[in-house]
């Protein structure tokens, strides 16, 4: 992954990293979903979504309904 990006979201649900996804998808920015759980242990390790730097602070504004 290139060095601009940076992380917007953390869930450890799949779910919610695909919400994520298509919420900023809908406004225009481009994200990429990292799962980093481990696959043995999926309890263990998060799913981070990716973002260009410059679009992170507009994402987590966007994303901020999902955390609760």
């Amino acid at each position: 992954m290139e060095k601009d990006w940076q992380v917007a979201y953390v869930t450890g649900d799949q779910y919610r990293a695909e919400m994520a996804r298509q919420i900023l998808d809908q406004n225009g920015i481009e994200a990429v979903i990292m799962d980093q759980k481990d696959s043995a242990y999926t309890t263990f390790g998060d799913i981070e979504v990716f973002v260009k730097g410059e679009n992170q602070e507009a994402a987590r504004e966007l994303l901020k309904e999902l955390e609760s």
